[in-house]
């Protein structure tokens, strides 16, 4: 990750989901509130990329249950069985084109909501999948760090952190590939600071720092340590956990990324220490 690093609903029908991301669209058409300021001139596409893609992003996560049910198939007595999985073959089925999105953390500061997400982009096979996804990650205002042409993808998943305060336009924070299947594993932890500036401009208040990092999938709880001597409890959300205006840190499944995510916010005038696995 390209930053100071450590290593160490309810249920929610398929029509509800269509009907919410129907609505997400329309306001974004009409200026939603957070994306106000980005809708105008040449970054129109991406901020409505990001705006509509963020809505399914918070929709899905909102209803895990209703999801993971949607594929079963019955058997005679009753019983639901998990149907066969196969491994993806096109750019589609891979998500080489169209990146999955995941919110990480939300909620309000100094009167400002702000967000973490993630997006991830399947590994393109080859020149062509890897030119063109490049294109599509422009049209995000995504660029890969550390890649100067389009074969620097090819073979790898790659992941982008956003972060969005207010009616701000989303920055990337954290980008680089994704970590392969097993490479996180017991209490393994890679965490990096970010500040998050809610507060007025040159007040002592301006900013206080958000720690972003993962974990293996095994992971049931995490600490983040500040520089006064607290600490905060980050444990495992269960499932279906939504947000809320205050935050409530917690460690999350990302889609496309083998490890799980978390992100904790340090007290007001504090700094970032250290993170661990905890349990």
């Amino acid at each position: 990750m390209s930053a100071h690093q450590e290593r160490g609903h309810d249920g929610v029908t398929d029509a509800d989901i269509a009907l919410l991301l129907a609505r997400a669209a329309d306001e974004v058409e009409i200026g939603m509130a957070p994306y106000q300021a980005v809708l105008r001139g040449g970054r129109r596409r991406r901020a409505r990329r990001w705006a509509v893609a963020g809505a399914a992003a918070l929709v899905i996560a909102g209803s895990t249950g209703t999801l993971a049910l949607a594929g079963g198939t019955g058997t005679d007595d009753g019983r639901r069985v998990a149907p066969a999985v196969t491994a993806p073959s096109t750019p589609e089925q891979r998500h080489v084109y169209e990146p999955r999105m995941t919110t990480l953390a939300t909620a309000w500061d100094h009167g400002k909501e702000w967000s973490v997400t993630s997006i991830v982009w399947g590994a393109p096979k080859n020149e062509a999948e890897a030119q063109y996804q490049r294109s599509q990650m422009s049209e995000y205002g995504l660029t890969p760090t550390g890649t100067e042409v389009a074969s620097d993808l090819i073979g790898k998943s790659w992941i982008f952190v956003g972060l969005l305060v207010g009616d701000g336009h989303p920055t990337t924070v954290l980008d680089g590939p994704a970590e392969k299947a097993g490479s996180f594993s017991g209490t393994d932890i890679e965490a990096a600071s970010v500040p998050l500036r809610t507060g007025r401009a040159g007040t002592a208040g301006e900013y206080r720092l958000l720690v972003i990092g993962k974990v293996a999938p095994t992971a049931r709880e995490a600490t983040c340590r500040w520089s006064d001597g607290t600490s905060t409890r980050v444990p495992r959300a269960p499932e279906g956990a939504g947000f809320t205006t205050e935050l409530k840190p917690m460690i999350r499944p990302v889609a496309g990324s083998p490890a799980h995510w978390f992100v904790c916010l340090a007290p007001a005038g504090t700094s970032y220490k250290s993170a661990a696995v905890t349990r």
